[in-house]
């Protein structure tokens, strides 16, 4: 009965939290009361901050821009798309409610979305509708406390949407601080040492072709000065406005390029100034220019101007001027060139005239619109007509200029225009410049050549030119003795590989014929196992090549033109591949390089090597002869011809067209009191003209024609390492002017396909490391 009992007095005693001072017993607790005990606190440091609440707010994209605008665009060198300013003010507004002004608060979210794009992306355009903006914005909503943003070393977030790897096989699992991108943290660092481990085996791993329809198309964007990616996708058959902003395109660039240049810049000291500061170098070029718009000559007759124009040719056949303004009449009875026979002026070219103009009162009417299509100001052909005194070209600019780089002048302020941008698709020079030059230090050995061959006018119909190719071959076939033998990291074979127009109906041009002329080539190639297995074949197709000369019929097909068929051409792959495995085998690289390829690429189009640091434009054109045709002949006064040439003094105005006319140079320099010979002067103006111009074919599309929405694959802006133009009515040249190195290989069988010394053959090659090409001619 006790036991009973004491097992029933304990039911009191469980309510009670004071254990009993004699368990074993049974014995009841004392009635004490329950002490209250102090609750343990958490440190500072590992105690939960309290979530604020926030208010959300709309917030339009329009009063967050001019913020954005400070943060992405000014500070961080980003453009905003509208989809992505919408998606930042919907998640500050969200996330920051009213404080995102007065506070602060949406500055600091729009300066780690600016870090953590620059990180996470290449592309200088931000843009809303891509998964890495939005995986940005979700892993910096995690760390959003009271609209502020709250970072720790273990809160990590991993931008590119993939999951962290799970512990697999009981292995030991990384934090998440170590094993994905810390927000605020970049990794690139040891991506970039883990990639070179694996790559640094040939230099030709960084060689790549860029076709004219690869190449993405960027538009200028006039009112916040920077390149923004074209919202429509090029197409063979556009909009009719595509036209006229072809022409806009080309006049915006080239009028953004030289309002950056010196002579375009109003000095920072006045006159008076620089002269107490006693610097005296920098008095002559405290004069600026400025540009006129012809819609403002209007009411100004008798001033003196200059004018940044298009060279037109009016309904009526006489020459005029057009720019986004308007059109006006061109009077060049008393002009001159600048320099002296030294350029190419004709209809089509952006150039810079220096003039007065002369108002007609009498006829005062408006014509035909202008060619660029412009609507501001008066529109429209202005009365009068405006007399020229000089004619040139506007000044050209560097690449380092316009990209910044190694080489870029470091006394210069204003810094790399567009170095940001990604111009090719293969990265910006800001972004991936640094680590291209680290990977080009390593690969790049100064010991060793590093060519890139260029060949043209392959026609492959005639016998003597398939002699000239072996002669080629021959040349860069190591001896089997040779123990580091040195292969050219690329052979680009240019056409027309028909001396014919092929599919037009012209005797033995036949589709079966073309075909058996590439079986031809295919069988030269075969003797040089060895050389092909090391190498890039690129193969750039001319007027006469199918498919366009099927309807063009010889004369000029519309550029920029696509590749030879595979149809024709299957039988060279297949020489390529049993190449590469007669040397490779079955372990392609296992000599620590790269096999051999075969690229067959559009005319024209682009040879980069480590991505934004070197790139040749590529292009097979007769430029000379339609420049000879279509160029503007200037008169001598009798007072011109009598004054010698060489001390002749230059208006004020003109200085700026001559500023780079000292810096062509050819590779082989002569003797300075030797005469410079006829084909020397036509090479020199053919390069001055087409780099001034920052276009591969800068003439109407009656006489040039062009896909309108492809147009953007033939400017030369930015300027690129080196620029092979194939021109058969040209002489064979290498060039060097303001830092571009222009070739011209010439046609390969100098026999002239007359069966004369066959076997002599002429090319040029071009060293990627140095810039340096050379003009080859071997029997």
């Amino acid at each position: 009965m006790s036991s009973i009992r004491r097992s029933d007095q304990p039911s009191a005693v469980s309510n009670n939290p004071i254990p009993s001072s004699s368990p074993a017993f049974g014995t009841p607790a004392h009635p004490i009361l329950p002490r209250k005990v102090a609750p343990i606190r958490a440190p500072a440091v590992l105690k939960p901050a309290p979530k604020s609440t926030v208010l959300p707010i709309l917030l339009p994209p329009a009063t967050l821009r001019p913020l954005a605008f400070r943060t992405f665009t000014k500070k961080h060198n980003l453009t905003l798309t509208s989809s992505a300013l919408q998606a930042l003010a919907t998640f500050i507004g969200r996330q920051c409610g009213s404080g995102w002004r007065e506070e602060g608060l949406a500055e600091k979210v729009l300066e780690e979305v600016a870090k953590s794009w620059k990180k996470c992306s290449s592309q200088v355009i931000v843009e809303g509708d891509g998964e890495t903006l939005k995986n940005i914005l979700k892993a910096l909503e995690g760390s959003m406390i009271g609209g502020r943003i709250v970072l720790s070393r273990q809160s990590s977030f991993n931008f590119a949407g993939d999951a962290a790897p799970q512990n697999i096989g009981g292995a030991l699992e990384r934090p998440a601080f170590e094993s994905q991108t810390s927000f605020g943290m970049s990794s690139l660092e040891v991506e970039d040492k883990e990639e070179e481990d694996e790559l640094l085996k040939d230099p030709r791993e960084w060689f790549k072709i860029v076709g004219a329809f690869d190449q993405p198309k960027l538009v200028y964007n006039v009112t916040q000065r920077h390149f923004d990616k074209s919202s429509s996708k090029p197409t063979l058959f556009p909009d009719p406005s595509h036209k006229t902003e072809l022409f806009r395109q080309r006049y915006h660039i080239v009028h953004q390029r030289i309002l950056r240049n010196e002579t375009f810049q109003t000095p920072t000291f006045s006159s008076a100034r620089l002269a107490s500061l006693n610097r005296t170098e920098s008095t002559s070029t405290s004069q600026t220019n400025s540009i006129t718009p012809i819609a403002n000559l209007l009411g100004r007759s008798g001033s003196t101007h200059l004018l940044l124009a298009m060279l037109t040719v009016s309904p009526t056949g006489a020459l005029s001027l057009s720019d986004l303004t308007g059109t006006i009449a061109l009077d060049l009875q008393h002009a001159r060139p600048v320099p002296d026979d030294g350029s190419y002026f004709a209809p089509g070219m952006i150039v810079l005239v220096d003039g007065s103009y002369e108002e007609d009162y009498k006829n005062l009417t408006s014509g035909s619109a202008s060619t660029l299509g412009g609507t501001g100001g008066i529109g429209g052909t202005i009365g009068g007509k405006f007399i020229g005194f000089s004619v040139g070209h506007p000044p050209c600019e560097r690449r380092s200029t316009t990209l910044g780089g190694d080489d870029q002048d470091k006394t210069s302020t204003s810094g790399p225009a567009f170095g940001w941008t990604d111009f090719l698709g293969l990265g910006s020079e800001r972004a991936t410049g640094a680590r291209m030059s680290r990977i080009a230090s390593k690969i790049m050995h100064p010991t060793s050549s590093h060519n890139v061959v260029i060949a043209s006018d392959l026609h492959l119909d005639i016998p003597s030119t398939l002699s000239a190719l072996r002669t080629l071959l021959r040349t860069y076939t190591p001896a089997p003795s040779d123990l580091h033998p040195n292969y050219p990291h690329a052979i680009i074979l240019m056409g027309n590989f028909s001396s014919k127009a092929t599919l037009a109906g012209v005797p033995g041009a036949g589709s079966l014929e073309y075909k058996e002329h590439f079986d031809a080539l295919a069988s030269v190639l075969s003797e040089f196992q060895q050389l092909i297995a090391h190498t890039t074949l690129v193969f750039v197709p001319g007027d006469n090549d199918a498919w366009p000369s099927a309807f063009s019929a010889g004369a000029s097909v519309i550029l920029p033109q696509k590749p030879v068929p595979a149809i024709f051409t299957n039988r060279i792959r297949r020489i390529v591949a049993e190449a590469n495995r007669e040397v490779w085998g079955t372990m392609p690289g296992k000599k620590g390089g790269k096999e051999g390829e075969v690229i067959w690429t559009s005319n024209p189009s682009r040879l980069s090597w480590f991505g934004v640091k070197g790139e040749m434009a590529i292009v097979r054109d007769d430029v000379m002869g339609r420049l000879q045709r279509t160029s503007i002949r200037f008169g001598k006064s009798e007072e011109e011809e009598e004054q010698p040439q060489d001390g002749e003094a230059m208006p004020d105005a003109s200085s700026l067209m001559v500023e780079d006319s000292q810096a062509m140079d050819v590779d082989l320099p002569k003797p300075s009191n030797s005469a410079i010979d006829t084909d020397t002067q036509f090479a020199r103006a053919l390069t001055r003209t087409l780099l001034s111009q920052s276009h591969l074919s800068p003439f109407p599309l009656s006489v040039r024609p062009v896909h309108w929405d492809f147009a953007h694959s033939l400017l030369l802006y930015p300027l690129p390492n080196a620029v092979v133009l194939a021109d058969s009515q040209a002489p064979s040249f290498v060039l060097k002017y303001c830092g571009c190195t222009v070739l011209n290989p010439g046609a390969i069988d100098e026999s002239g396909g007359r069966g004369k010394r066959e076997g002599r053959a002429k090319w040029v090659e071009y060293d990627v490391s140095s810039g340096v090409g050379v003009v080859r001619v071997e029997e």
